[in-house]
C-alpha cells in the first residue's frame, strides 16, 4: 500500500501463518535503490521461503526492483520485517547493515525517525495492539464515523475480516 508521500508497506502472507513485511520510505537513510548487494544484505536472516515470495517478481507501483548481474531481482525495501507465527523480527541483515553504516535503527525505545518506519508503518499500528477494537478506537479518535451506526458497522466488518483470517490459519494448521 503506497501512502502517496513516497512511503509504502507491503504485506506478504505465507500459507503457514508467517508474514513478510517490507517498507519503503523514499527519504530514508536506507534508500539504496541501485545497490542490489545492499538490498540482498538487508534480507539476511529472513527464511528463504519468505524471501522467495518477493524475489524475481515483476516490480509494482509501490516497490521497484533492484537487479543483480544475472537478472535476479528483489523489491527495493528500506525495511524488512518478518513474523514467525508468534512474534515479529527485524531482519538480522537490516540490523547488521545499519550497524555497519552507523545508522541508528532505534532511538528512545522506538524506530529512529531517520529510517522512516514511522511514516511507512504508522497506519498499521506496528508494535501496538492490533485488534478490531483498537483499530476502530483509533479511527474514532481521528474523527471517523460521524453518522449513527457507522462505528458499529465498521467494527462488525473488521471483526469478520479478523475471524476469516483466524479460520484460514486454523485450516492450515489443522
Amino acid at each position: 500500500m503506497e501512502r502517496r508521500g513516497g512511503q509504502a508497506a507491503g504485506w506478504f502472507f505465507a500459507d503457514d501463518g508467517r508474514v513478510l513485511l517490507l517498507t519503503y520510505e523514499h527519504e530514508s537513510v536506507l534508500n539504496f535503490y541501485d545497490d542490489y548487494a545492499s538490498q540482498l544484505s538487508v534480507f539476511g536472516g529472513v527464511p528463504d521461503e519468505l524471501v522467495a515470495m518477493v524475489a524475481d517478481r515483476p516490480e509494482s507501483y509501490e516497490f521497484l526492483n533492484s537487479e543483480n548481474d544475472e537478472g535476479g531481482t528483489l523489491p527495493h525495501a528500506s525495511g524488512v520485517f518478518w513474523f514467525d507465527g508468534a512474534r515479529w523480527h527485524v531482519a538480522q541483515g537490516l540490523v547488521e547493515y545499519c550497524a555497519a553504516h552507523d545508522i541508528a535503527l532505534f532511538a528512545d525505545g522506538a524506530f529512529s525517525h531517520d529510517v522512516g518506519y514511522d511514516y511507512a508503518l504508522g497506519d498499521y499500528r506496528f508494535g501496538e495492539e492490533f485488534t478490531p477494537e483498537a483499530l476502530i478506537a483509533e479511527q474514532v479518535a481521528n474523527g471517523y464515523y460521524e453518522e449513527p451506526g457507522e462505528e458499529e458497522a465498521a467494527l462488525g466488518a473488521l471483526r469478520a475480516v479478523f475471524a476469516a483470517y483466524d479460520r484460514a490459519l486454523g485450516s492450515v494448521a489443522g
